[in-house]
């Protein structure tokens, strides 16, 4: 008989959480995969923490995310035309230059790691940190990046990975089994066996933690892809009580789920699939995007869940 309901604890889970969503981010909020950034040929549109942001990428390949309002009569700065790197405002041609702060117009402070894309919205806060609170990574990988969006909170994603419990029963097509060694409230130790290809498996030590309250990161600690890592890391779009909730008509908040696979491995042949990261990618990008079409149904539901318990009465904690 399987045990695994027994042993996937809601009260376990969310000390978890709690202990996640007690430490500090720096002001720090992942926005995109910097590849996907420095693709862009124009304005691009994010909400981010219930801001507005316009994303372009200036002169030398400079990602720049300010405010995506103009500030002349607040023009949405995505349908602006970009011009020597200044975005050109659509209803009356007001050029807005990142260097130069215009009607009290100006970005927002970006920090580009490599992989993904942050922005801070208070550099002057006492608790904001000069670059995000990274997670060790593999020296040499090959990465890749998806981007998908929930209506949950951020802390729905987190306590979702929190959960390793039901991966093998809610993604049979990637996992044959996940069996908890070790666990308490700061990290979680794992042996995963993963389904290659029919009637053949991989297993590898894993270890999950949260290095920031909307970061969980995943580990493999040995066996193949040894120091191999998942982040996972959730940014909020918007609140259930805020502007944009209502003017799009949502019900709920909405939460980016933005997660970096960072792929490495000692054997000879990776170097080979590194350079052919253009077929390699897709692949990473593939598997990450069908878990999270389901988890992100997970988070969903969790957060259905406490909203409903805040007016019938209080969600199992044993």
């Amino acid at each position: 008989m399987n045990d695994d309901w027994r042993d996937a604890k809601p009260a376990a889970i969310a000390q978890a959480l709690s202990v996640a969503q007690d430490k500090p981010d720096g002001g720090w909020f992942v926005v995109d995969a910097s590849r996907t950034l420095q693709r862009l040929t124009k304005a691009q549109r994010y909400v981010i923490n219930d801001h507005e942001l316009v994303a372009w990428k200036e002169r030398e390949r400079t990602i720049r995310l300010a405010p995506g309002a103009c500030p002349h009569m607040g023009a949405l700065l995505a349908d602006a035309r970009i011009d020597r790197g200044c975005l050109v405002c659509p209803w009356h041609g007001l050029e807005l230059d990142a260097r130069r702060p215009t009607l009290g117009w100006k970005p927002f402070r970006t920090h580009d790691d490599g992989v993904l894309t942050w922005v801070q919205f208070d550099a002057d806060s006492p608790t904001a940190t000069d670059e995000p609170i990274l997670p060790t990574r593999p020296s040499v990988f090959l990465d890749g990046v998806i981007r998908r969006e929930a209506r949950c909170e951020p802390r729905d994603i987190i306590a979702n990975r929190l959960d390793p419990w039901h991966g093998a029963h809610f993604h049979p097509y990637a996992f044959t089994r996940l069996e908890v060694t070790e666990h308490s409230v700061h990290e979680l130790h794992l042996r995963v066996g993963y389904r290659v290809a029919r009637g053949f498996e991989v297993e590898v030590g894993a270890l999950f933690d949260c290095p920031d309250p909307r970061t969980i990161v995943m580990t493999i600690t040995d066996g193949e892809g040894k120091g191999s890592v998942v982040e996972t890391h959730a940014t909020p779009m918007y609140s259930a009580q805020s502007a944009f909730a209502r003017s799009n008509n949502d019900l709920g908040p909405r939460t980016a789920i933005i997660e970096a696979t960072l792929a490495t491995s000692d054997r000879a042949g990776f170097e080979h699939a590194r350079r052919a990261a253009a077929i390699a990618r897709p692949l990473i990008k593939a598997m990450a995007g069908r878990l999270w079409r389901d988890d992100a149904r997970y988070a969903e539901r969790l957060y259905q869940l406490r909203v409903r318990a805040t007016n019938e009465g209080d969600l199992p904690t044993s």
